[in-house]
This record gives C-alpha cells, sequence and structure tokens, in this order.
C-alpha cells in the first residue's frame, strides 16, 4: 500500500517539474516580449525624430511588430492552457493546485503588464505620427481634418505629406 503512495507522489513530482518548465519558458518568452516593446520604442523615437525616417528602421519596427504579435500569442495561448488545466484540477485542493494558480496569476499579471505598456507605446506612437504629419501639412497650408490624418495613418503612404507642394 505504501508503494503506491510513494508512485502517486513521484507521477505529481514530475508533473510540478513539467508545470515548473512551462512556467519558465513562459516567462522567458515574456521577458523576451518586454525587450522588444523597449526596442520599438527606441525604434518609434528613431523614426519620430527623423526628418524622413530610414525604410531599414521602418522595416525593422515591422519585424519586431510581428515578433511581438507572434509571441504575445503563443503566451496567450499557453496560459490559457494553463488555466484550463488548473479549471479541471479544481476539485482536487491540494497545495500544487495553489502554486500552480499563484504562478498563473503572476505570469497572467507580468502578460498584461507587458502587452499594455506595448498598447501604451503603440497609440503615444500613433499620436505623435499624427501631430507630425498635421505639423508638416500646416507648412505647406494644407489644412486637414482628423478622418483624412486618420486615412494618412493607415495607408502609411510619406507622398500624401508632399503631394501639391
Amino acid at each position: 500500500d505504501d508503494t503506491e503512495e510513494l508512485e502517486i507522489a513521484v507521477d505529481n513530482t514530475a508533473f510540478m517539474d513539467e508545470f515548473f518548465s512551462e512556467i519558465e519558458e513562459t516567462r522567458q518568452n515574456i521577458d523576451k516580449i518586454s525587450e522588444n516593446v523597449e526596442e520599438a520604442k527606441k525604434l518609434y523615437s528613431i523614426i519620430l525624430s527623423a526628418p524622413i525616417p530610414e525604410q531599414k528602421t521602418k522595416d525593422d519596427l515591422e519585424q519586431l511588430t510581428a515578433e511581438i504579435k507572434k509571441m504575445a500569442n503563443s503566451v496567450r495561448n499557453k496560459l490559457k492552457s494553463m488555466e484550463r488545466n488548473i479549471e479541471q484540477d479544481e476539485e482536487r485542493s491540494s497545495a500544487d493546485l495553489r502554486i500552480r494558480k499563484s504562478q498563473h496569476s503572476v505570469l497572467s499579471r507580468k502578460f498584461v503588464d507587458v502587452m499594455t505598456k506595448y498598447n501604451e507605446a503603440q497609440v503615444d506612437f500613433r499620436e505623435r505620427s499624427k501631430g507630425r504629419i498635421q505639423r508638416q501639412l500646416e507648412i505647406t497650408g494644407k489644412n486637414t481634418t482628423d478622418e483624412e490624418l486618420e486615412e494618412m495613418l493607415e495607408s502609411g503612404n510619406p507622398s500624401i505629406f508632399t503631394s501639391g507642394v
């Protein structure tokens, strides 16, 4: 009878080892997203401070944005998977379940914080880009509506800024 209990404990240990491995991998991915967000902020600043931003900088930003989205989706899916597993084990009130819930909660908060910073940086960049376009157009004597500015931002076509100048 003691042998069975020992086997269960060993299985549980292996399960928790796997869980902590997933936690660590997810934490590393969130840290990588955070690093990429900081890099994106630098590229935003470079683009906004250059009279005519280099195409390479824009391409780097586009690549970084794609990487952030890809990693964020992966982390989001992993967190959802962990949450489903925790919910399935909900009826077993055990120390390892509490540990898993706690780890999941910490990672989820960290992920939300990182993605919030990224979204704030994107909004700031968009607003500053809009202001820059508006100033450039005012210099050329053109008045634009907010809708026209939004259209220009969406198209990403810089020739719009100089047409008719």
